[in-house]
């Protein structure tokens, strides 16, 4: 069994909110890694896409606070 197979094992004995948790800390921890994350020409492309439909209706949009709000409502 690999690394990766025994964490995930691990992970799924945690509970919803502490899987999230998890997962939020490491988000916050991409930008601190060394290595550089490329992008290809069509994520951007969809980046570019998702960035102009906000500035076009930033009134549809949510900020991360509501999100993450709607999200532990439901666990």
């Amino acid at each position: 069994m690999t690394i990766q197979e025994q964490i995930l094992n691990e992970v799924d004995k945690l509970s919803i909110n502490e899987r999230i948790l998890i997962i939020e800390s490491i988000w916050d921890s991409i930008p601190s890694a060394q290595e550089s994350i490329s992008v290809t020409e069509a994520q951007k492309t969809e980046l570019d896409k998702r960035y102009k439909d906000y500035k076009d209706n930033p009134v549809d949009s949510s900020n991360w606070e509501n999100v993450k709000k709607k999200i532990k409502s439901k666990t």
